[in-house]
């Protein structure tokens, strides 16, 4: 199963895409969509938008990872974080792909067995688990890679929410 793991942000927008055969994992591909603070907000969302769906076109994934919102001290921060996310699920939502959300310490949790793991440990734990020569850069990246480790591993486990009316909705409340 080839899984495609998104990292939301306005600025960076970290994305992996893994194959999956039970519990081995071979890495594809990974980057990181940077948009510019002086560009105008429709612009940006635009801008990850359009290269993930771009990204889901060359990789064809059968499924979808995204890391869910981590409402800190920083409400406009949670806030622009929200928007990509929503822009992210959208860009991925036409493709019907099986979509899975994780939070921060559930993906940390699965990829480095603490969920108060700090970014060092999830990027070398990535590593190694994906058998990659380095760890994957920028962090956006390696955090995307362990949203789509962490998919693999907990698919069939409850972890899955479907793009329904209601699942909406109560993400919103």
């Amino acid at each position: 199963m080839i899984i495609l793991g998104i990292d939301p942000g306005l600025a960076n927008t970290g994305w992996g895409v893994i194959e999956s055969a039970g519990s081995s994992h071979r890495c594809l591909a990974y980057g990181c969509i940077t948009t510019s603070a002086d560009q105008p907000l429709p612009d940006r969302l635009a801008q990850v938008h359009d290269e993930l769906v771009r990204v889901v076109e060359r990789y064809r994934p059968a499924a979808c990872a995204i890391e869910s919102v981590y409402f800190g001290s920083n409400a406009k921060s949670a806030f622009a974080t929200g928007q990509a996310r929503g822009v992210a699920i959208l860009a991925t939502a036409g493709a019907g792909l099986e979509l899975g959300e994780y939070s921060p310490p559930q993906v940390k949790s699965t990829v480095v067995g603490a969920g108060a793991a700090d970014k060092r440990q999830v990027a070398y734990m990535v590593r190694i688990l994906l058998g990659l020569a380095e760890e994957p850069h920028p962090d956006h990246a390696a955090d995307a890679l362990a949203v789509a480790i962490c998919h693999a591993h907990s698919a069939g486990l409850g972890g899955r929410v479907r793009l329904t009316q209601a699942s909406t909705s109560e993400a919103t409340t």
